[in-house]
């Protein structure tokens, strides 16, 4: 089984023009969100306004992963997820995808990289979407959590790219991160066609996708974002996170 290339993000932080781009490379089988989907469609309480996210009974971490382990064998795989989808996994075990298989660890399975980006930007085109978010979707917390329980596993932080880093230059954070994860670098991936938005998601309708729809490269979409101060709930959400952002920044690739 190939390593599944990962992209470990928080919502409204580019992850999906990321992966808009490593869809245009053609040389991986793309998996957006998976654990996602599942985490939504098997009754999660809590969901995106706008999602119509369908309760699926026969859907499960367990099929979703044998899903992943089969395509890996395949070969090679993008994944772009988001950890609090997946951080409730007990010790990080995967569980058997065919009899006679072993369990490992989830881990293991993974080339890890990480995408971040300035909370003020990514709650507040939150608030935008879903003025009620709460904390836990947020994701941040749990980012920094795995970003440090992977880098004490193996000694060497995992790749950590900026998103505004990233949007000032994109051929040369893209070409560093290929460098990183150990593919080769695509320059001609960076450009691509407008699409619908369902076509971006497994949300069967909605706006989230929207900008990058009408996209055509990884570039600042012009927004109006409403001030990190515009409530209690931001400025919370902000103090909550911002440590967490700051941390992780640290070791971002240089351009």
């Amino acid at each position: 089984m190939i390593p599944i290339l990962v992209l470990w993000a928080v919502p409204r932080s580019t992850s999906t023009a990321f992966e808009r781009m490593m869809s245009q490379r053609g040389d991986h089988e793309i998996a957006h969100e998976p654990f996602g989907e599942v985490w939504y469609s098997i009754g999660n309480d809590t969901r995106p306004p706008d999602s119509h996210v369908q309760y699926r009974p026969e859907f499960s971490y367990e099929s979703v992963w044998a899903e992943l382990v089969s395509a890996a064998r395949r070969g090679p795989v993008f994944m772009k997820d988001f950890p609090h989808y997946v951080t409730h996994m007990h010790e990080w075990v995967a569980p058997p995808t065919a009899p006679g298989d072993a369990e490992v660890q989830f881990l293991d399975a993974f080339n890890h990289s990480f995408l971040i980006r300035d909370p003020a930007k990514t709650l507040t085109s939150m608030y935008g979407q879903w003025p009620d978010f709460t904390l836990d979707e947020t994701g941040f917390a749990e980012q920094r959590a795995l970003f440090d329980l992977l880098t004490r596993r193996t000694g060497t932080p995992p790749p950590v790219i900026d998103a505004d880093d990233m949007l000032d230059d994109p051929h040369g954070v893209t070409a560093a991160w290929c460098e990183a994860v150990g593919i080769d670098f695509k320059p001609e991936a960076l450009h691509w066609g407008t699409t619908e938005a369902s076509e971006l998601t497994w949300y069967e309708t909605g706006t989230w996708h929207a900008n990058l729809a009408e996209s055509t490269t990884l570039s600042r979409q012009k927004r109006d974002y409403v001030a990190i101060d515009h409530n209690q709930l931001l400025r919370e959400a902000y103090a909550a996170c911002l440590p967490h952002y700051r941390a992780m920044r640290a070791y971002r690739l240089a351009q």
